[in-house]
């Protein structure tokens, strides 16, 4: 049952969608009534509807009923997300699928591009914000920065917040006196380590405005949310998660931050980012990708280190108050002495068969020593093509004896090599990749997998 702020569509009748009377902001959720993410989205696509009823109309197709109307607007994965201005589709939907999100996505999609400010209290008004502010000071509504402005941000409106002004007389108080564009940090990030405002007088693109504001937007340490980790984990991140709560605490929220920031800046320039987090909005992920639970540090911040090739390194001392700790931890790290937290079954205590068992705290040690071939399987216990394959693995291994067969069982992991299979068992000749993964594993490349065969 829909939400009763969600337009149920009835588009058997092509004139129907987009409706006849489109709305200013239009967004439906394009999905087959069986597609298990579809699922997943709808009570947080409902909840988002309530909230932004009055200012952006969302609604659902059927595709399993209306295929032709998916089809018409180039939906191939579901479920698909467009953004619908006066009837027309205007971009696709690529922001957060939780109801804040959405609801957060779409308010920044209302309204013009860049909001024109007037007066010192226009600009005041519309800086002092939970966001990140862009604001473009021009001299006149004519000139060119102006218009390129403007198109960076009708291109970027999704992710930050435009304004502009044709009066330099607005950005007197700021030292202006000159087109630029101004960046301004949330003040509830207003700290002592950096400044709040940024400048960019360079010649304005929108290419070199998207750099500029990529590079400053979060400052020496922002606050990662669900919404924004993404875009942050491009490049190696450490992250400081506590009870963080900017709408209700910001001084308790910015007494950690602090001591981060403080740390953060003795140890600029050498590749690594930081952050701070709301660990209740992050606890799955802890568990599942540090084995840090509920109990981990207490009131205190537990600290972790996420690389952008996916290496997590967890703090195991408690930090403390004067950032030490923390400083030791960033030494170690940098001196590579940590060692990676990495998921794993115990490593196996005997381990003499022909075919060796792996896990994820071994599989560097094994798999990849440089003094050994290997031809490692990647199977599940309940996957019955891994069963069957079993018995013959067990028989290569013995009876091959150039090669050091091993298998390494995860949990969750489901990557079954069918090569052994169709060569041994259905008797099949393998194409040529197979056959110089089997014979040129010395090489340790990795390989297409599985590979089609002849």
């Amino acid at each position: 049952m829909f939400s009763s702020f969600l337009v149920s569509l009835l588009v058997s009748f092509p004139p129907c969608f987009p409706p006849y009377f489109p709305p200013p902001l239009f967004l439906p959720s394009l999905f087959p009534s069986l597609c298990g993410h579809c699922k997943k989205l709808a009570p947080e696509f409902d909840r988002a509807a309530t909230r932004l009823k009055g200012n952006v109309r969302l609604a659902k197709v059927d595709c399993t009923t209306h295929s032709e109307t998916c089809g018409r607007f180039g939906v191939s994965g579901y479920p698909t997300l467009k953004i619908f201005r006066y009837g027309r589709d205007s971009a696709p939907y690529d922001g957060p699928r939780t109801a804040e999100g959405i609801y957060q996505y779409m308010k920044k999609q209302t309204g013009p591009d860049s909001v024109l400010l007037r007066t010192k209290e226009d600009l005041q008004a519309f800086v002092n914000n939970y966001d990140a502010s862009i604001v473009g000071v021009f001299s006149g509504a004519d000139g060119s920065r102006l218009a390129e402005f403007l198109n960076a941000a009708g291109l970027l409106r999704e992710q930050f917040r435009f304004a502009h002004s044709t009066d330099l007389q607005l950005a007197e108080d700021h030292g202006i006196h000159s087109e630029c564009v101004l960046l301004f940090r949330p003040p509830r990030l207003s700290n002592t380590f950096e400044d709040s405002l940024v400048v960019f007088k360079d010649y304005l693109t929108i290419g070199s405005l998207r750099r500029f504001i990529r590079d400053h937007i979060y400052g020496l340490c922002p606050h990662m949310t669900l919404e924004n980790r993404d875009r942050l984990r491009v490049r190696d991140l450490l992250t400081a998660y506590y009870d963080l709560d900017y709408h209700h605490n910001v001084r308790g929220s910015n007494y950690w931050r602090n001591r981060v920031m403080k740390v953060a800046s003795k140890y600029g320039g050498r590749g690594l980012t930081y952050s701070v987090a709301n660990k209740k909005d992050f606890l799955s992920e802890l568990e599942d990708d540090f084995g840090l639970g509920t109990s981990d540090g207490g009131e205190l911040p537990f600290v972790t280190i996420r690389t952008r090739l996916g290496h997590k390194y967890t703090m195991r001392e408690e930090f403390t108050r004067d950032g030490q700790s923390l400083e030791r931890f960033l030494d170690d790290y940098f001196a590579g002495r940590l060692k990676r937290y990495v998921k794993s079954e115990p490593v196996p205590e005997r381990n003499t068969a022909d075919v060796k068992m792996v896990v994820a705290e071994s599989f560097d040690d094994v798999v990849n020593d440089p003094d050994k071939d290997v031809l490692i399987q990647f199977y599940s216990p309940s996957c019955p093509h891994c069963k069957k394959l079993e018995p013959v693995y067990r028989e290569l291994a013995h009876t091959v004896t150039p090669l050091f067969l091993s298998k390494r069982c995860e949990l969750g992991k489901l990557l079954i090599s069918f090569l052994l299979y169709f060569y041994l068992t259905l008797g099949r000749e393998p194409c040529l990749p197979c056959r110089l993964l089997l014979f040129s594993l010395a090489t340790k490349q990795e390989v297409t997998w599985p590979c089609p065969l002849t």
